[in-house]
């Protein structure tokens, strides 16, 4: 009876404590990882690293000095091969980082190789590696599938131009930095999740001293709702026509100001001089090139023509283009490959044909394409992100409906600028629904 007794004290804690972990690991993977998770990899790690590095062809021949000094020194026949030296481990909610020092003879692209056998042999969900300085890279491992339920981390970069817009695989924010890069193009099928990126960089947006300007050519029903935030808004093509010709105006006019005050761009003029910095949402571009008569063809080239000088000389104006549709190149006409190759960010979400993954990712990170099109359609707001550098990442926004964006323009309103050269494309507010526009002067990066 004792015996009984005894095995129900200690079993009963046992049975709760696996089935809350049990629960934990399907409900709450950041609370199982962190009880279990990361504690079982830690060790894992450390007991079969060497092991690991060395089937996995991540390890050296020791150095002559070395060798002689085992042999002679240490008084042991066999020389082992060196792995990588770890420098640092820690774990995070998501994950475990491991910074490691390359011996020579291995390069980073060595690891990122073997990445999918590290991942295997110490049993977590990913591993992606990051150069972080010569000689020197980060593993960046996540315990389980942090794209499935978005939570964005705490602590996230900050800057004058810095949005966070989604979450990357090693569980770390992706955000838009305009000052690094300044243009950038966003394709996805229907139901990929395109429009809710946009969501997301637009209440990123509202929330800063910027100007954002829109040209929604499907009469405005994607863009209409942050109306009280937009300093423009064209919803036909004649209208994105005259507004396109406002901004080169506006363009100029900042060269200008830069010319007379002998600066490479606006953030080298003082405070009381910069003009507010201005981004350009195209949604759905293909809209601007599709003609039906002569006269559509001249005002399509007219447009294209615009978008490119935009695209190769506003950077230094402040003047910035966010440019999104279903598809993108040569076949939309004169004029698509050329304003392409100007936008060096790159986001593709779910597409319908291989085509499309290589015109968004082919020509930046050509190996990115087969993650793109393995992109599932049942996890609508998964995408692929890189830029010309090459590198690349899977990213996931979280889920902000079309009403929760709106509010969060109308409640930013007030720090809409007025840009006199668009005045006439100003969108038209409801009294009382936003209050009085603020200064065109933006404040300095270090008070943004």
């Amino acid at each position: 009876m004792t015996d009984v007794s005894t095995l129900w004290e200690v079993g009963l804690p046992l049975v709760g404590t696996a089935g809350g972990l049990g629960y934990a690991k399907v409900r709450a993977p950041r609370v199982f990882w962190s009880l279990a998770g990361l504690p079982v990899t830690t060790v894992r790690f450390a007991v079969n690293y060497r092991t690991t590095m060395d089937v996995c062809g991540l390890t050296v021949q020791p150095s002559r000095l070395r060798a002689f000094m085992v042999r002679n020194i240490a008084r042991r026949p066999d020389v082992q091969p060196v792995p990588p030296k770890v420098r640092r481990v820690r774990g995070t909610s998501t994950g475990l980082r491991v910074t490691l020092r390359l011996p020579a003879g291995l390069e980073p692209a060595d690891v990122v190789a073997a990445s999918e056998r590290l991942r295997h042999a110490w049993g977590v969900h990913s591993v992606n590696v990051v150069g972080t300085k010569p000689g020197f890279v980060e593993l960046r491992m996540t315990g389980y599938d942090v794209l499935k339920k978005v939570r964005m981390p705490r602590q996230q970069l900050s800057g004058p131009m810095v949005v966070p817009v989604a979450l990357r695989e090693d569980g770390t924010a992706f955000v838009r930095d305009y000052l690094k890069v300044p243009h950038a193009l966003t394709l996805g099928a229907n139901q990929s999740g395109k429009s809710m990126y946009q969501r997301n960089l637009v209440a990123g947006l509202a929330r800063l001293p910027v100007a954002l300007v829109g040209i929604d050519c499907k009469r405005g029903v994607e863009h209409r709702g942050y109306a009280p935030r937009l300093s423009a808004l064209a919803i036909t093509p004649e209208e994105a026509d005259g507004l396109l010709d406002g901004l080169v105006g506006e363009m100029e006019e900042r060269f200008d100001l830069l010319s007379e005050h002998g600066v490479a761009d606006i953030w080298a003029l003082p405070e009381y001089l910069r003009p507010v910095p201005v981004v350009v949402l195209v949604d759905e571009v293909a809209e601007l090139f599709l003609v039906a008569t002569k006269k559509d063809e001249e005002r399509r080239d007219r447009m294209v023509t615009q978008l490119i000088r935009l695209g190769q000389l506003a950077r230094a104006a402040g003047i910035y283009l966010e440019v999104c549709g279903q598809r993108f190149g040569s076949d939309l006409g004169k004029g698509a490959t050329a304003l392409r190759a100007q936008l060096t960010g790159r986001t593709v979400h779910r597409v319908n044909d291989k085509q499309t993954a290589e015109m968004g990712v082919g020509d930046i990170a050509p190996d990115a394409v087969a993650t793109v099109l393995a992109i599932p359609p049942d996890r609508p707001g998964i995408a692929v992100a890189g830029d010309t550098s090459g590198g690349w990442s899977r990213i996931r926004t979280p889920e902000l409906t079309a009403a929760e964006a709106a509010a969060i323009c109308t409640a930013h309103a007030h720090l809409t600028p007025d840009l006199p050269g668009l005045a006439a494309y100003r969108p038209a507010i409801p009294a009382g629904a936003a209050p009085a526009s603020v200064p065109l002067v933006n404040p300095s990066p270090a008070t943004a």
